[in-house]
């Protein structure tokens, strides 16, 4: 993965002689090098401005793996940076993170985040007040793990402030500095760590104590974060590593009672069913979650704290209504049940709930099937029993009603002509 020489570089501060830097040169790396990243480099260096990437990607690329979404640091400021654009005739967009640094520009269809170095001034566990600054190690230590903290110049120095790239390897997730600051900082990382060591870690259980402390000291403080972000963060535990462990873990420090998760009689276990159940078939995070719920008021609960969309709340009552009442047939046809409801509902939704049903339930068999099935139109319409004489709307739908029971015990197999030989000759 490296090529180059692992070097320690000296600085006046006392933390400087930690900063590790080395070479990157992967595949992965190079090909960040689009037209549009080679213009702002060029136009970044030309005026004596530090660029590097930053955060999540720094991590991604030293694990070997394509980022999705780049971000960029920068020693300049917001202002010089919109004074560069401007003169460079490169547009600007999205400027609304602009009081906190971050310019958008839009260079060759590509957008580019790119961030100017800050320090946080105040914090109240929330939001941060921030001022801007040069120094790339005062930036890494506001952070919040050391595997986010590193950054990678665009010659491929990797800057690591904080012996990241040390924890990425051996796996293990730590605050940067003391756990306890960090948190108090803003209260959402206690999400964080849980997301990002079902992330990164490889056992289950192999957690700092002074950090299971201190989130255990400051869990409360998790009750002042809005259920938009918690959820954020929250979704992403559910289907990464270790989901079972992390959400007993929540409730063990005393986190859940903060973050909208229901009160457990039992739960726990079923989780772990779930989430064996699940762990090969991409579940989505309700599927995992709904193991907990007892009845469908914990759904509506949780959706009054963390404000889950539409689309997920109506998940999670499906599941908890139906883990137990729809179940697969005895004898040949075990699908029958789960394709009867998806067309008995009518739903545009109704087959991929079931799927997530079937994840639930560990079906992984009947899963297969049900992703492969595609559901069949009813092939008899009103317009049709008026063509052969029925006149009467009331009539036609005790009619229509009939056929499609007909249909559903044939299987879906018998077609229009045989439905309406039934009609013309009872």
């Amino acid at each position: 993965m490296w090529s180059g020489v692992l070097r320690i570089a000296g600085g006046s501060r006392a933390l400087r002689r930690g900063l590790v830097t080395m070479q990157l040169k992967t595949s992965e790396f190079e090909s960040l090098f689009t037209d549009g990243l080679k213009s702002i480099a060029e136009l970044f260096s030309t005026n004596k401005q530090e660029l590097r990437i930053a955060g999540g990607a720094v991590r991604d690329l030293l694990s070997g793996k394509q980022p999705e979404d780049v971000d960029f640091a920068t020693t300049a400021t917001p202002e010089h940076m919109k004074e560069l654009f401007q003169a460079a005739g490169i547009r600007m967009i999205n400027n609304k993170g602009e009081k906190h640094g971050t310019i958008t520009a839009r260079v060759h269809n590509q957008n580019f985040e790119i961030t100017t170095l800050r320090v946080d001034v105040v914090t109240d566990g929330r939001h941060a007040e921030v001022q801007f600054t040069t120094d790339w190690q005062t930036d890494a230590e506001r952070r919040d793990l050391t595997i986010n903290s590193m950054f990678l110049a665009l010659d491929g120095t990797l800057y690591d402030y904080f012996n990241g790239y040390e924890d990425l390897k051996n796996k293990k997730v730590r605050f940067v500095g003391d756990p306890s600051e960090r948190i108090q900082e803003d209260y959402l990382r206690i999400m964080r760590y849980f997301r990002f060591y079902g992330k990164i870690a490889e056992e289950s259980g192999d957690h700092d104590p002074k950090t299971l402390k201190s989130i255990k000291q400051h869990g409360k403080g998790m009750a002042g974060i809005s259920g938009e972000r918690i959820w954020f963060e929250l979704k992403k535990t559910l289907v990464g590593n270790h989901a079972a462990h992390l959400v007993s873990l929540m409730y063990e420090l005393d986190v859940a009672q903060y973050i909208g998760l229901p009160v457990i009689e039992g739960s726990l276990e079923e989780l772990n069913r779930v989430c064996k159940n699940v762990r090969h078939h991409s579940p989505k995070p309700m599927t995992v979650l709904s193991a907990l719920f007892r009845i469908q008021d914990d759904v509506l609960r949780l959706d009054l704290r963390l404000k889950i969309s539409k689309e997920e709340k109506q998940l999670g009552l499906f599941l908890v209504k139906y883990r137990r009442d729809l179940i697969k047939a005895d004898g040949a046809d075990l699908l029958k049940p789960y394709r009867d409801f998806i067309i008995d509902s009518r739903e545009p939704d109704a087959q991929s709930r079931v799927c997530e049903l079937l994840k639930y339930q560990g079906e992984e068999k009947l899963l297969k099937d049900m992703e492969q099935w595609s559901i069949p139109r009813f092939p008899v319409s009103g317009h049709d029993l008026r063509r052969i004489g029925i006149i009467s709307g009331k009539e036609i739908g005790t009619m229509l009603q009939e056929l499609r029971d007909t249909w559903k015990k044939s299987g879906y197999l018998m077609d229009k002509e045989e439905l309406l030989s039934i009609v013309k000759n009872p």
